[in-house]
């Protein structure tokens, strides 16, 4: 063992007789081990002397160690050394000091000098030796500190060992500045006490006093001290603030501590900063702290300043001495608490803190007491108390968010209003080298102009003529004729951009159940496409539903400040896909800027409230992409109405009763695999998990989730997926692998459920993990409940999707009246392809007559789902008809669906048809701000030469805007396009279709 002993100071000395003042020094002395100070000399009439020097001695294995220092000066030369005074420090016994894997302190601490002899009579002799400052440190064989030392300063404090609990701060982004999960705290088992107390006490009793040479207090005063742990004094005097920063610099733990062995005993939200909420809680002499001690009945409170302790990296600590007030069952009770810093990185906080009670029954044997739960028992009961009045104080000063920090319509209200001023956005988007250079240079060439005078006429010039001179009037002439026509273009994006407004913003979700409200706040740091420009859009996907924000114009920081919510679902969501489009044109390849993945099982409603996604892919991760959300998921029946209704709707699919569990057992569950409140238990089943080895464990379900958890000798495995990712739910016969039972495996749907990817069978080389379990207590029961949830939930969203699109056709009912068809007269048609084929027209006709030749040619050129009703006279002449039908991904990456409606009629020169068709998109963007016109004009083609039968056929296109958008011109020329790309391709199979038939 290593023993550190600094000399510090001395004061009150007394003066030498012949009147000097030099030769100042002192002496330590452990058993045969000595060593000296320098020499130095009075300073001040006080008779004080500083040293500052510090030794180190080994310390052996005997049954006793006394410190011995004394001061002593240096005589004239020859006449030897005057000793003033000494003291005598008792150490604690080795063995003890070496067992603990600690230090063993003694904070600087002023010690009466006694005479080396002392006489009878002469009481007032110690008074006039002075007194030193001392301090050593005692460290063990085991101690990380035996190498890493530093000496402490006069400031140091004393603490303690005692029960232990923790405080967490930790930091969320919130709406309204910063959430704070405030008041995490927890509490361990089993306590323990240091009682190396009262070993330095015992051994004070063994040392002899010799003649009153041991200060009297000085073992009082040791071991007061003795059980510091590892506490070492600041060396400044920084402020708690500084302090505070100055640990976040030194902080390199990533992760917050564990929680304690009892587990959480308050866990809140609070919308306040954690650096300001650390502040309230543990500043110095904070006034939540005088709060709660008045509410407490808190009396002899003495709080020690924060000090500095010696680790890595270096933490703060502090000591509070208080009188608990008396309760009914309990009187007052001495209490000593000692506070630690565990982290302190700016955004979260740890305090470790330990509570001594000496005085309370069985408060120094922690360690092994026959009393131990009963004393466990009463330490919870009286924890849980003491955060009641914690929370009451605390929600005085700071406002609780589980309350009133997630408030949906207050946390929304500002996106209605917050609105940036037409020319505050006029700047920012004009305010480029575009703009500015064109500027300046129109100005100089005005100026130009006005100074010039006129010249005479030359070349070819003529009166009201005047022609560029020279190849550099022509070049500068060019170039401010482009700038000009590109300030334009802007000019005139900029005022559309401000008349315009899409997507589903403002759009009121229908129904009573779960309500998604998602608000699309802003993106950072986009990938720029090949053009250099973006024109960005989200679309946003729930259940089999999309919502889509609004394009907004050439930036890579885009900001929507849109709300958009979902109809009520009867179950709750597991998961929003959100993804971000470069927008060119509804039917074009459009390119994604980025995806991510919301899982709402991961997310606390706090987390959700206010919420930055990283977005994923190529583009995004490069750029480091990000977006900005605020998502409120809740839910419009009431918890225990939606969970009844969802089992009464499950027992007709699975033809059993399912039963509500209990909330201690849901509340079991939901801890288990860490879930939001609303998901509750179903059932769960014993039954094996099928690996390398078989675990057996237990299956739950619930409405989102299969869960499986074991716990196998202490090893524990647990994990979860989602319903919704479960592609395929299959049973297995009986095997000699399953023990002789059958088995149910769960195929997962490509690339999904990674995180459960520890428990899954094995995967296939799609990236689909295989989950197989077996040997469940009755098989029939269990697969018929799980293959009833899984058949309920995977058809859910086909429902969703199906409903949505029979709304979606609700709302163009007004489309069928065949008038307004009629009145395409307003807009205007292009021709837009042409072709002629050896066929009669009548047998061209057949694409049109939904026979088995339409059929095959839309089935070709990519019209899935295709269905048309029959040809039905609407008055004379004129045939009216419906048809159906989705585009595929190559037509539309949003895949879209088509609501079509055809008149059919004889040429007015009686030499062919013609066939007006128009079109309604649907589930495109900008698909409800235009309607798209198709003309086929086909024709026979007279002929004076005896040939097969030919006819043209002849397709225009043209496009009714419904709404205005800064858009429309690239709109048309991709509609246009994909369009007659179509045409041609239904032409050219439909007329090989027909000369196939032919010729067979």
């Amino acid at each position: 063992m290593r023993l550190y002993v600094c000399v510090l100071e001395a004061r009150d000395l007394p003066a030498p007789l012949d009147g000097g003042g030099e030769g100042f020094y002192a002496r330590v002395k452990v058993g045969r081990q000595r060593a000296r100070t320098r020499a130095v000399e009075l300073a001040g009439p006080g008779g004080a002397a500083a040293w500052n020097e510090e030794f180190a001695f080994a310390v052996g294995e005997e049954e006793h160690e006394v410190v011995e220092v004394s001061v002593a000066r240096r005589r004239e030369e020859g006449a030897g050394r005057e000793v003033l005074g000494r003291v005598k420090l008792p150490l604690p016994p080795a063995q003890a000091a070496s067992a603990a894997s600690r230090r063993h302190s003694v904070p600087p601490t002023w010690f009466t000098l006694h005479p080396k002899h002392r006489r009878k009579g002469r009481a007032a002799d110690a008074a006039d030796c002075g007194k030193i400052l001392l301090t050593f440190s005692l460290y063990g064989e085991n101690s990380d500190n035996t190498v890493i030392h530093s000496s402490p300063c006069p400031s140091s404090r004393s603490g303690t060992d005692v029960e232990i609990e923790r405080s967490d701060c930790r930091e969320h982004s919130g709406a309204n500045g910063v959430v704070l999960d405030s008041a995490r705290s927890s509490a361990v088992e089993q306590t323990s006490v240091d009682n190396s107390d009262r070993s330095i006490q015992a051994d004070s009793d063994t040392v002899s006093e010799d003649d009153g040479l041991i200060e009297p207090g000085a073992a009082a005063a040791a071991a007061k001290s003795a059980h510091d742990s590892d506490a070492e004094p600041s060396v400044s005097d920084a402020s708690f603030e500084e302090a505070m920063e100055t640990m976040k610099a030194a902080s390199s733990t990533p992760d917050m501590p564990d929680d304690l062995g009892s587990g959480v005993m308050f866990d809140h939200t609070y919308l306040v900063e954690a650096k300001d909420l650390n502040s309230l809680l543990f500043g110095p002499d904070s006034q939540f702290s005088k709060d709660l001690r008045e509410l407490q009945g808190t009396t002899d409170y003495d709080e020690q300043p924060w000090t500095w302790k010696s680790q890595d990296p270096p933490s703060l600590t502090r000591t509070c001495r208080y009188t608990k007030g008396a309760t009914k069952l309990m009187k007052d009770v001495k209490t000593i608490e000692e506070q630690t810093y565990l982290k302190a990185d700016g955004k979260n906080f740890a305090i470790m803190t330990r509570v001594r009670t000496p005085e309370v029954p069985f408060g120094n044997c922690f360690e092994s007491t026959l009393m131990k739960s009963m004393i466990e028992g009463s330490v919870r009961d009286g924890l849980k108390e003491n955060f009641e009045s914690f929370a009451e104080i605390l929600s005085r000063h700071v406002k609780l968010a589980d309350a009133a920090g997630m408030d949906k319509e207050q946390l929304l209200a500002p996106l209605q209003t917050d609105r940036q001023s037409h020319i505050r956005l006029a700047y920012k988007y004009f305010c480029n080298f575009t703009v500015v250079s064109t500027v300046i240079m129109a100005v100089y060439v005005l100026v130009h102009i006005l100074l010039s005078r006129p010249g005479p006429l030359m070349g070819l010039e003529f009166s009201g003529l005047d022609l560029p001179d020279t190849f550099g009037e022509l070049i500068t002439s060019g170039i401010l004729v482009l700038q000009m026509e590109r300030l334009l273009n802007m000019v005139y994006h900029f005022v559309q951009a401000r008349i315009q407004r899409g997507g589903d913003h403002g759009v009121k979700a229908n129904g009573d159940g779960w309500l998604l409200t998602v608000a699309l706040l802003e993106a950072t740091s986009l990938p720029p496409v090949s053009c250099g420009s973006v024109d960005p859009y989200v679309v946003f996907s729930c259940n089999g539903i999309t919502r889509t924000s609004s394009v907004q114009l050439q930036t890579q920081e885009p900001q929507w400040n849109e709300v958009m919510e979902f109809d009520a679902m009867e179950e709750p969501p597991a998961m929003l896909d959100v993804e971000i489009f470069n927008f060119d044109g509804p039917f074009d390849l459009a390119i994604s800027l980025g995806h991510a993945e919301i899982n709402f099982l991961k997310h606390t409603p706090t987390e959700l409230a206010d919420i930055w996604v990283p977005l994923e892919g190529k583009l995004a991760q490069t750029c480091q992409s990000r977006l900005h959300l605020r998502i409120f998921l809740e839910n419009t029946k009431g918890s225990e109405t939606s969970m009844r209704d969802y089992l009464n709707k499950m027992e007709k699919e699975v033809g059993k009763k399912l039963h509500v569990r209990s909330p201690h057992r849901n509340s079991t569950f939901q801890k288990l695999f860490s879930l939001p409140h609303e998901e509750f238990l179903i059932a769960d089943y014993a039954c094996s998990l099928k690996r390398k080895l078989p675990l057996q464990g237990r299956l739950f379900l619930s409405a989102r989730i299969v869960g499986f958890y074991a716990n196998l000798f202490g090893h524990k495995t647990k994990f979860f997926f989602l319903w919704d990712d479960v592609e395929e739910v299959e049973v297995l016969p009986p095997s000699f692998t399953t023990v002789g039972t059958p088995s149910l495996v769960f195929m997962l749907k490509s690339g999904r459920g990674l995180d459960a990817k520890n428990g899954a069978k094995s995967q296939d080389k799609e990236g689909r993990l295989k989950f197989q379990f077996h040997s469940f207590g009755s098989f029939n029961k269990a697969s018929r409940t799980i293959i009833g949830l899984w058949k309920t939930k995977s058809s859910a969203i086909e429902q969703r999707a199906k409903l949505e699109e029979d709304h979606g056709d609700e709302s163009h009912d007004d489309l069928d009246d065949v008038q307004s068809v009629l009145s395409i007269g307003d807009v205007t048609l292009s021709k837009e392809y042409t072709v002629e084929h050896p066929i009669d027209a009548d047998l061209l006709m057949g694409v049109f007559d939904g026979g088995a030749l339409e059929t095959r040619t839309m089935s070709k050129v990519g019209c899935l789902d295709y269905t048309a009703t029959p040809w039905e006279e609407t008055k004379p002449g004129v045939l009216e008809r419906h048809a159906s039908y989705k585009f595929n991904r190559y037509m539309s990456i949003f895949g879209g669906e088509v609501g079509s409606t055809q008149l059919k009629s004889p040429s007015e020169d009686g030499d062919g048809w013609t066939v007006y068709d128009l079109m309604t998109l649907r589930n495109v963007p900008f698909g409800d701000y235009f309607r798209v016109h198709l003309r086929y004009d086909v024709r026979r083609v007279a002929s004076s030469e005896p040939e097969p039968p030919s006819c043209r056929c002849e397709v225009l296109v043209g496009i009714e805007w419904l709404k205005s958008s800064k858009f429309q011109k690239r709109i048309a020329r991709n509609i246009c396009d994909k369009l007659a790309h179509r045409a041609k391709e239904v032409l050219e199979v439909a007329g090989k279709e027909i000369a196939s038939a032919m010729s067979g």
